[in-house]
């Protein structure tokens, strides 16, 4: 190994190597101890000791109680008493981490030569019997998920925040909420484990950094507590129009998967919100006379209203979009090209890459490629799907006239989708009109009661092979600065059974 020498200059240590012919029998014995104890051999370097047995068991604890990527010890000259050598030690944890220190080796003689003389003081000067080096490793202190407010998101949207490691937004910003591993040395109480005094803190340690998301509290635990009880798989998201912002991300259940952001299914008739834009756009009104009867038929493929029902004669559009008429809807077929769905939609921000800073599905609107499959986009069944997310930013464009990204984890989104198509004013005041009706004379009216005039529209999504199909129930709607969509899975009408759910949600809002 190589050996330094330590010398007193002007109160400086300084280090010099010494050749190992000009030893004498004390500097030998010295260098035995230290290259064994060097060498990971603690039954040698103890040999070398008075005390073997406590020296070889004290050594031996040491490689687990601080474990290290290396180890140099470097013998100094003697002291000034004569029989003790100064010696200097570097453990290296890192790359970036190393600890040096100088203690001190005294020596004995027995039966003719020289031995270490032993006591945990070797190791480090202000070891004694009853403390010892210990490593406090791992990683920095774990960081929060917090809310808009910076309160901590315990036991709240537990859905979208997830595990540490394993899902949602602890799995995502792991890093992030973790930190960097760092090493810090302590000296310890051997039968307490109490810290005593740190002795080393490492360069690299670096508690997590929180994630700030824009979920208010309070309008995550309204939508939160609408759907305890529920027996089905459900999901409540709330967007702020003004901002994007959202505001509440809950799942029913509250720990299973996130249907909230990342659902994907059929948005059925609250899809007629872009459907009517479209409409509108073309040049139809709200007042256009359009008849709804029990049935509409489309290329031998036969469509109908929920429950077979009529509208009177003289009913209007606004008529029809209050009571969700998909017979009416889908006799203006004609007015629509195969891709007007497609680029209205785009207005909504449905088609484009959003930027949310979680995991999240955006919709999908394909281009129609018959009179059937038009048809059924028109009321949201065939191809067309969408989120939860993607249904609240849809009455939020409503309510504001202009898409804004929704947006989660703000520090985290690099660029928000911006919308290619643009509501004209006209179009988004009718569609508001529209809305407010199915509140005042349609199948919204769960919300009747709720006051700051809100707008909805309610949604009943047929799915899969049975006869009759089983359905989604869908209910979007805003009021004021807020819009929101509530959706459950397989849970019947959107008026009947979403509705109560989304009027508990806004009678659950403070104030």
């Amino acid at each position: 190994m190589v050996v330094l020498a330590l010398l007193a200059v002007a109160g400086v240590a300084a280090w010099r190597f010494l050749d190992r012919e000009t030893r004498d029998e004390r500097a030998a014995a010295v260098d035995g101890f230290l290259d064994a104890w060097a060498a990971g051999d603690p039954q040698a370097a103890g040999r070398r000791t008075d005390n073997p047995t406590d020296a070889t068991a004290r050594l031996t604890a040491l490689r687990k109680d601080l474990p290290h990527r290396g180890l140099t010890l470097e013998r100094g000259e003697r002291t000034e008493e004569g029989d003790a050598y100064a010696f200097r030690l570097t453990w290296r944890f890192s790359a970036a981490d190393t600890w040096t220190y100088t203690s001190t080796v005294p020596l004995v003689r027995s039966e003719g030569r020289w031995l270490v003389h032993w006591s945990p003081a070797v190791v480090h000067p202000r070891l004694t019997e009853g403390s010892k080096l210990a490593q406090r490793s791992g990683k920095g202190e774990r960081a929060d998920v917090l809310a808009a407010d910076g309160s901590t998101l315990d036991g709240l949207a537990p859905a979208l925040v997830g595990v540490p490691g394993s899902s949602g937004l602890q799995y995502r910003y792991d890093k992030q909420l973790t930190g960097r591993p760092g090493t810090t040395v302590a000296i310890v109480g051997t039968s307490t484990g109490r810290t005593l005094r740190t002795v080393h803190t490492g360069p690299d340690a670096r508690e997590g950094t929180p994630v700030r998301t824009t979920l208010d509290p309070d309008t995550q635990r309204a939508a939160e507590a609408a759907l305890e009880g529920l027996d089905k798989n459900a999901a409540i998201v709330a967007v702020r129009p003004s901002t994007g912002h959202i505001l509440a991300a809950a799942d029913n259940p509250p720990t299973g998967e996130n249907r909230s952001l990342r659902g994907r299914y059929a948005p059925g008739s609250d899809f007629k919100v872009v459907t009517a834009a479209a409409l509108l756009d073309g040049g139809l009104s709200a007042d256009t006379p359009v008849p709804c009867p029990k049935y509409e038929t489309v290329d031998g493929q036969r469509f109908e209203n929920q429950d077979l029902f009529e509208l009177p004669s003289g009913s209007t559009f606004r008529d029809d979009f209050a009571h969700s008429c998909n017979t009416g809807i889908i006799a203006l077929r004609d007015r629509l090209s195969p891709d007007s769905l497609t680029t209205t939609a785009k207005a909504f921000g449905i088609g484009s890459t959003w930027d949310v800073g979680a995991v999240t599905f955006d919709g999908s609107v394909p281009v129609a490629t018959s009179a059937n499959d038009k048809a059924a986009a028109m009321i949201g069944q065939g191809r067309v799907e969408a989120s939860p997310l993607v249904m609240a930013s849809v009455a939020a464009t409503v309510k504001s006239g202009t898409f804004r990204q929704p947006v989660l984890v703000p520090d985290a989104v690099k660029k928000r989708a911006q919308a290619e198509e643009q509501l004209a004013p006209a179009v988004a005041e009718q569609l508001r009109t529209m809305m407010r009706a199915v509140v005042t004379e349609g199948s919204g009216s769960a919300l009747r009661d709720i006051s700051g005039e809100p707008g909805a529209k309610t949604g009943t999504a047929e799915y899969g092979q049975e006869t009759p199909p089983r359905t989604h129930a869908w209910f979007i709607g805003y009021r004021g600065d807020l819009a929101f969509a509530v959706f459950i899975e397989d849970g019947g009408s959107g008026g009947r059974d979403a509705g109560p759910v989304a009027a508990a949600f806004l009678q659950g809002l403070p104030g």
